[in-house]
Formats: structure tokens, C-alpha cells, sequence
């Protein structure tokens, strides 16, 4: 007889939470998810675009190719949200100063 095997997840092998600082508010992670799905899963964007323009940038090819999705660790550090991963105490700035 056939019997499906569980998933790992279901199981309760959550991937342990962490903690990252986004422009100053704290926002909770799980290990191993990218800064790109946290941003998007917290506030829908990742940045605002460049040079004054008020449109907000999601990312465009989600795979580190397009260079639409960096952004800076409080160190001064640029890095790419769709490849970094969340570590905690991460803190990081987008310069997102019109919410």
C-alpha cells in the first residue's frame, strides 16, 4: 500500500527564526530565506529607485543578474538581496526615508 512520506516541515524541522534590522525596525526571519523575500514579504519592496523618482523596486530577475536589488548593510557594505542570505543582527539601510 502506498503512504506518502511527511515533509520535513511538517514535522515541525522549522528553520530556526533570526532577527535583522531593516532601516531600524526589527523585522523576524527564518535561516536561510534571502533579503529579498524578507523585504517583500515585510513591506511589499525592496528599495525606492534612484535619482528622486518615488517608485518603489521589487527586484527584477531575482537571481543576481539585473543589479535592481541592492542594497547596504549598516557596515557600508552593498550586496544584492536576491543572494544574500539573513543572518541575524544583520542591520540593514535602504535609505528609505518617505514612509
Amino acid at each position: 500500500m502506498f503512504r506518502p512520506r511527511p515533509h520535513p516541515i511538517s514535522k515541525g524541522d522549522m528553520p530556526r527564526s533570526v532577527s535583522i534590522d531593516v532601516d531600524g525596525v526589527a523585522v523576524a526571519a527564518r535561516a536561510g530565506d534571502t533579503l529579498l523575500s524578507v523585504l517583500l514579504r515585510e513591506r511589499g519592496y525592496v528599495r525606492r529607485a534612484e535619482f528622486g523618482n518615488p517608485d518603489l523596486r521589487a527586484g527584477f530577475c531575482l537571481m543576481g543578474g539585473c543589479q535592481d536589488c541592492w542594497i547596504s548593510l549598516a557596515g557600508g557594505e552593498r550586496v544584492r538581496a536576491c543572494t544574500t542570505l539573513a543572518r541575524d543582527g544583520m542591520k540593514l539601510v535602504t535609505d528609505d526615508r518617505h514612509d
